[in-house]
């Protein structure tokens, strides 16, 4: 991870381009051929810092309350996970934005970000399966012909995907402009708005 502060912080002062990956190995007191070891390019050393927000949001859901419908869950996971201050600091946030805008100018981090969000909506989709399983239809539900269980008839993985969407499209579109970190036009509150405008979908119990 300290590899990844270092990136993130030199791609935030200099540049993506201007950052080399030997200057990412000085920054984190290593040599570069460590670096190499871990990381096959600059871009891919920011991965661990986008990763670990996109666990902690999966975290948060499979922490919420069992009798917690889904859509409650989700919302759970964006108020714990984009506010500031829990677990990132207002002034982190700065950074998430310049991270952000460098994944929509560059391809190659751009990649980087694609692939932590599909591995996210993946495990959100377990988090997902986990929790309407253990629920069980919905009063007055009924299975589909020819679903195997409850969970595959409610489609956690779809589910998922429609939830990442959500919140990923919250952050991309925040980090385009210079909303606020906290309240109206901010990542927490653009997320919520964009799960409420979702209130009609069959999320599931």
């Amino acid at each position: 991870m300290e590899i990844a502060r270092a990136a993130a912080g030199l791609f935030v002062r200099h540049g993506l381009r201007a950052t080399r990956a030997e200057d990412i190995a000085q920054a984190a007191g290593i040599a570069p051929r460590t670096f190499y070891r871990y990381f096959a390019t600059k871009e891919e050393s920011v991965a661990p810092l986008y990763a670990t927000g996109a666990q902690r949001w999966v975290e948060a859901v499979r922490a919420a309350p069992a009798d917690a419908s889904v859509l409650q869950a989700l919302e759970q996971g964006v108020r714990h996970t984009l506010t500031p201050g829990v677990g990132v600091s207002a002034s982190s946030w700065e950074w998430v934005r310049t991270l952000l805008r460098l994944a929509e100018a560059n391809p190659s981090l751009r990649r980087v970000w694609a692939e932590v969000c599909q591995a996210s909506e993946r495990m959100l989709g377990e988090v997902l399966a986990q929790r309407v399983t253990r629920a069980g239809p919905a009063a007055g539900s009924a299975v589909p012909d020819g679903a195997d269980s409850v969970a595959e008839a409610l489609e956690p993985r779809f589910a998922a995907a429609v939830a990442s969407a959500a919140v990923r499209s919250a952050l991309e579109g925040w980090a385009e402009g210079d909303g606020p970190v906290e309240g109206p036009g901010s990542p927490a509150e653009l997320a919520l708005r964009n799960l409420a405008a979702l209130r009609d979908f069959p999320w599931g119990p």
